[in-house]
């Protein structure tokens, strides 16, 4: 077990590991080199291990320290949020939200909801983290998080709840030079002899399932090369030529130039945002949230109508 005194050490660990060099970390903590290199030895001392291989190039973790690393920056960022609450507290200031989000819900759902939430609520601090889909169950399972946004949607575990938010038309990214690209519509059945980039299983089981019953019911079984945690990954495979992936049609505004967005002409909807959350886990904000986003106050549509 970490003596709690040797918390201030942990920081010179994170400074150093981030830095890969004993000297750019002094100069990053304020600190001159000796008492960094110094406070490193007394935690290696105390932990029994070594924590970096020296050189003249610089400090490289051993693969004990890079096996720490992980902890140690997940602790930092707790304290952060500590300190965050205790000064909000001083300051008069009461309660906290922890959001984390995928890129998309941040620029078209989180701003109406944030201004909902500030309007309503003053004091309350909210803390918005980027993630992605892949990373929205676990970090509600490890109270990372007290809501997350994301493309989820179906069975997520005992403890986690979702509300779908918004929904989209399944399209089919190309590459630009693909036969079928200039077509202004696509017959699902056209892709039967390509190669797929898929949104991961692992990521949300049920969405995936639902692309391939989807296939299978235009007739045939898609074959699936790449598997990937993010829509924006799927696109970015497509443009290197690994395959062709099925996605929401409003990504076509993310579309690099080697990378075209075709409609099925199938009418397929998916749901391209839904906030979850945690039953195991009380914060009484969260259920402010799914009441307002359940009454459509918190939607864009009211925020345009306010500004």
């Amino acid at each position: 077990m970490i003596n709690f005194r040797l918390v201030r050490h942990l920081w010179v660990f994170l400074a150093v590991a981030e830095e890969q060099h004993f000297g750019r970390a002094a100069k990053r903590l304020g600190m001159s080199q000796p008492p960094v290199t110094e406070q490193i030895q007394v935690l290696e001392q105390a932990l029994k291990v070594k924590l970096f291989e020296r050189s003249r190039r610089g400090a490289q973790l051993t693969p004990v320290g890079a096996a720490l690393l992980p902890a140690v920056q997940k602790l930092a960022e707790q304290l952060e949020r500590l300190d965050v609450a205790v000064r909000e507290a001083v300051h008069g200031q009461t309660g906290l939200l922890t959001i984390g989000a995928i890129s998309s819900a941040m620029l078209d759902t989180l701003p109406a909801l944030i201004d909902h939430l500030k309007a309503a609520y003053p004091q309350l601090t909210i803390s918005v983290t980027e993630i992605d889909s892949a990373d929205a169950v676990p970090a509600l399972e490890r109270g990372d998080v007290d809501l997350a946004f994301a493309r989820l949607e179906g069975e997520l575990g005992p403890s986690i709840q979702s509300m779908p938010l918004k929904q989209d038309r399944l399209a089919v990214a190309l590459p630009r030079a693909h036969a079928l690209a200039e077509a202004p519509r696509i017959r699902l059945a056209a892709l039967a002899d390509e190669a797929f980039v898929m949104f991961a299983r692992q990521v949300s089981p049920v969405y995936y399932d639902s692309l391939i019953a989807t296939c299978r019911t235009a007739g045939f079984s898609p074959r699936v090369l790449h598997q990937v945690r993010t829509v924006s990954s799927q696109i970015a495979f497509v443009g290197c030529g690994q395959g062709i992936a099925l996605v929401p049609a409003s990504l076509k505004k993310a579309a690099p130039d080697n990378v075209v967005v075709r409609p099925l002409k199938e009418s397929v909807s998916v749901v391209t945002t839904a906030m979850a959350w945690s039953t195991t886990r009380e914060n009484p904000m969260v259920a402010n949230v799914i009441a307002a986003l359940s009454a459509g106050k918190a939607t864009p549509r009211s925020r345009t109508a306010r500004a």
